[in-house]
């Protein structure tokens, strides 16, 4: 087969456009939300300080945010590969998967069946069983392998049924790195008539999305965890977004996607997270439109990213037995979870801390994943690369790492 070859990420130049990295810290607390680039700062500001009105197109503070909403639409069309009528702003993953679990579960019915997973961030677990609890819905689990770090997928045609209505599984593990086939979970969900909602929070940070190659109905992420600020983006067809009534006041607007972001938007937050797409985009080179360069710059991210993460292992296993790593999934991002035999994780991460090297210790709201590891600890460390990751950040991890398990 023939491989097309992939140019380097130029991280000397993507590291000089963020001001934080200038304190000096190694940052591999990415999972939990990158650093910011400067230009993400000065979007936020500059829509921020206006002129800036409600939405409209009579005066030119009114079409700045007007202008605002439209190119955020558009900048996560291309990023997600989905439509724009379909993009929804939300304050959180979490917030718009209550939202969205809520609204849905006005059509379902008591033997009706949700299935969740145990490779899932609680944000995805949590908001859809106490709506299925709410209507006397059933709840089924897709179980995660310990040794593989993946979902039991030779269980999917038993978990999956004629009864089930919705499917909620993650795109990435936030814990572990593991990406299960959602394609393939998404397959056998249609197949039976059920809907896919998938939490791409961590997927997003590390592969480029397409809606529809992934089978998502519905598809959450967060721009903090990709260089934005704190907000967080649903996409799905506008067709699908057409028949979901959620509560809402009886003035606001009845289209889609304006009937489920509640309130007046924040425009200033969404010209940031417009702002973060563009840096990636800014990453894929000159060639083609902004979906071709985003593409190809998650090309790049994650070639440099398992490089380093090579690294990382083969000094991680030399560590071996007084730590274990668990991210071991043969698909998975650069994200890794160790946990560890006679120390607490906490004082590891605060030993690393000392020296300048940020990887926090937790369970990082992955309830399940980690109670189905049954790891027989409280808490891991968890190390995440990111595209500003760098090899000297990598060389003190390793050294700190070492002199903490001395």
């Amino acid at each position: 087969m023939e491989h097309t070859a992939v140019a380097d990420l130029d991280v000397d130049a993507l590291r000089a456009g963020f001001p934080a990295l200038a304190s000096g810290i190694a940052h591999f607390d990415g999972p939990g939300g990158t650093q910011t680039p400067a230009v993400v700062g000065e979007a936020i500001a500059r829509t921020l300080t206006g002129p800036l009105s409600n939405r409209g197109r009579s005066a030119v503070s009114e079409r700045n945010a007007d202008d605002a909403v439209a190119a955020f639409r558009s900048a996560f069309v291309d990023f997600l590969g989905a439509d724009p009528r379909g993009i929804v702003y939300g304050r959180s993953a979490t917030q718009l998967t209550y939202d969205f679990s809520r609204a849905l579960a006005k059509r379902w019915r008591p033997g009706d069946e949700l299935v969740v997973t145990q490779l899932d961030h609680d944000a995805n677990v949590r908001p859809w069983i106490q709506a299925a609890d709410r209507v006397g819905m059933a709840v089924r689990w897709l179980r995660l392998d310990p040794a593989t770090a993946q979902l039991r997928l030779d269980e999917l045609d038993r978990v999956v049924t004629d009864r089930t209505r919705l499917v909620a599984v993650t795109g990435a593990s936030n814990l572990l790195g593991s990406k299960p086939d959602v394609a393939r979970i998404a397959e056998r969900a249609h197949a039976v008539g059920a809907l896919v909602h998938v939490d791409a929070v961590h997927l997003a940070a590390h592969d480029a999305i397409d809606l529809g190659t992934l089978g998502a109905d519905l598809l959450v992420c967060s721009p903090y965890k990709f260089f934005g600020p704190h907000c967080a983006v649903l996409a799905a067809s506008p067709e699908l977004l057409e028949t979901i009534r959620p509560d809402k006041l009886l003035p606001s607007t009845d289209a889609v996607p304006e009937r489920f972001e509640l309130g007046t938007l924040p425009y200033e937050l969404m010209a940031g997270a417009t702002a973060a797409v563009d840096v990636i985009a800014g990453l894929g080179g000159e060639r083609g439109d902004r979906r071709a360069r985003i593409v190809a710059a998650n090309a790049r991210i994650e070639q440099h990213e398992l490089r380093l993460r090579e690294r990382i292992e083969a000094h991680l296993r030399s560590l071996e037995p007084r730590l274990t790593l668990h991210s071991v999934a043969a698909e998975r991002t650069s994200t890794l979870f160790v946990t560890f035999a006679g120390h607490d994780p906490f004082a590891v991460s605060a030993a690393l801390a000392e020296r300048g090297v940020l990887a926090p210790a937790g369970t990082f709201y992955a309830h399940e994943p980690f109670r189905a590891l049954g790891v027989g600890a409280s808490a891991g460390l968890r190390v995440g690369l990111a595209p500003y990751s760098s090899d000297d950040d990598v060389d003190r991890l390793l050294e700190g790492l070492s002199a903490a398990l001395a």
